[in-house]
Parts: structure tokens; sequence; C-alpha cells
């Protein structure tokens, strides 16, 4: 075994026994199915933290792995073994995450997680299978989200004010996301050709903007239907004209920020003008630009 002298985990009541182990590790090798017990007994916290440091991952996904390990993993299992994990004891962590009010999207995510990890710790010879095979669980059943009505996109769009008029409306015809959005510049918007350029994105980390590519790495093209180019012509006549130049900020010039955007725009007031519910979100507007592209029968 690589030169090496290893030594049965315990020790036998008889020689047939004895003899019998070492029939069945010699038999792994000549398979190539020995692993190396040593191995597997990293503990799962040490293995999962290099898993993401090493992995090429955006920020925003860097953050939200490491999150979901520190919050959901590490508490249950960071001190498991590798080779200790089997699938009844991934199913008993999950069960625990549901019943401490873990949603059913959290335990998805953790778990899709942790599964990419031991798929690597496969392939890494450390363990022999990966014990994440419990069915559905990797699937999120997130509530139905609401989606505005056109009307109701202009209702809110009039409510939160002529600064922001146009970003709502972006947001909703577009599909753009809030750091694409607010990463727009003028020369990624060709009102001639209608189209707007989407090539990267800004997220707030520990307070701070970072320059990141679109989600997936996706820099797309998308059309800007008529009636907002012609209010994304008046409201661009109030930025400035640099090709550099942020399309949307705040009252100030700066960019805006999704924690003091809610107070600043009044949004629950908006919400309630526009008549929809409390609880939609900035990011709902983005349901309505694809119900649309969807009635037109195009792909989103």
């Amino acid at each position: 075994m690589d030169g090496l002298r290893r030594t049965a985990p315990s020790t036998f009541r008889t020689k047939a026994d004895a003899n019998a182990w070492l029939t069945v590790r010699q038999s792994e090798l000549l398979r190539g199915e020995w692993l190396d017990p040593d191995l597997g007994r990293v503990p799962l916290d040490a293995y999962a933290t290099k898993w993401i440091s090493e992995h090429r991952l955006s920020p925003r996904t860097r953050d939200l792995y490491e999150g979901l390990n520190r919050l959901h993993v590490r508490p249950f299992l960071g001190s498991v073994s590798l080779g200790a994990l089997t699938t009844e004891r991934i199913r008993a962590w999950r069960a625990e995450l549901l019943r401490s009010e873990r949603s059913e999207v959290t335990a998805a995510k953790a778990y899709r997680l942790l599964r990419a990890i031991l798929n690597t710790a496969v392939d890494d010879g450390r363990i022999s299978r990966n014990p994440c095979r419990i069915k559905g669980a990797d699937q999120e059943r997130a509530p139905e989200r609401p989606v505005a009505t056109v009307a109701q996109v202009f209702a809110l769009a009039d409510a939160v004010g002529s600064q922001y008029r146009a970003f709502v409306l972006t947001a909703a015809l577009t599909s753009m996301r809030w750091g694409e959005l607010i990463a727009l510049r003028r020369r990624d918007v060709d009102l001639d050709s209608g189209l707007i350029f989407v090539q990267r994105s800004l997220i707030e980390r520990g307070g701070i903007l970072e320059p990141a590519p679109p989600k997936n790495n996706s820099v797309r093209i998308v059309t800007i239907p008529t009636v907002l180019a012609d209010e994304l012509r008046q409201h661009l006549t109030r930025v400035p004209s640099g090709p550099d130049s942020l399309v949307f900020t705040g009252e100030r010039g700066a960019t805006p920020r999704r924690g003091n955007w809610r107070a600043n725009v009044g949004w629950t007031d908006a919400l309630t003008a526009a008549g929809l519910p409390e609880g939609f979100h900035f990011h709902d507007l983005r349901h309505t630009g694809n119900h649309l592209v969807a009635q037109s029968g195009l792909d989103p």
C-alpha cells in the first residue's frame, strides 16, 4: 500500500477473521478501489473551508458559500470526519436544519453546497462515495413571488418620484438586476439602436461596492421597449453627459445602496399607492419583464 505498512482498524478474534479482512483489502487494491483511511479522517469543516477558498467563485457566491458553511453546516457537521459522514447522518442534519426553522430554500442551498464539497472528496480519494443521496433535498420550494402588472409598475414609478422613476421602469421592463442597474453607464445605453449592453454589476460587501461580472458571468444585450426608451431619453437629460457617467444615481449623485434606498424613496408607501403587497421586493420587478417576454413567445 504505497510502500507503507498499514495496520487494521481493530484486532481480530481469530486468525481466519484477520485473513478475511486482509483478503478484502488486497482485492480492493487490485481493483484500484482501496482508500487510505487517513485521508478520510479530515474534519469536514477543514475540508469545506479549503474547498471554498480554492474554487474560482464570484465574490457574491463566495460570500454565500462561506455563510452557508458557517451558519448551517459547521455547527452541525463541522467536527465530523469525512469518512464518518453517512447518508443517515446527512438526513439527520437536514431534518435538524428544518426543525431549527431554517427555510426549505436555505436547507436546499446548504445541501447542494455540501454535496458539491463531498463530490470533490470522492475525486480526491478521501471517501468512496458521496453520502448526499437524499431524493429532493436539493430542490428549493420557494413561495411564488408576486408579479406586478404593467399598470402597477408605472404607478410604482410615479410613487417613488422622478429621481428613481426610470430606475424602477428599467428594472421591470428589461428584467435587469439591482447590481446591473447601479453599474450601468451612459456608454452602455444605445437609445438609437434600442439596446442596453449589460457588461458589469456592483455588489456590496462589508459596506463597500465592488465591481463584478453580471450573474453567471453572462454579458448580454437587452432590448429597450419603446415606452422605456422615451423614459430613459428624458432621464438622461438630468445626469452627467460623459460616457462613463452612471445612469442611475441618488439625489446627490451617489450610487444607490440597498440598505437605505427603501427608506429614501418611501418604498412601503409607494407599494400601497401602486396596489402592491407590502412584502413586494425590488427584485420582484424582474418577474414583470420576464412575464411580458414569455407572453410574446420569446425565451427570457
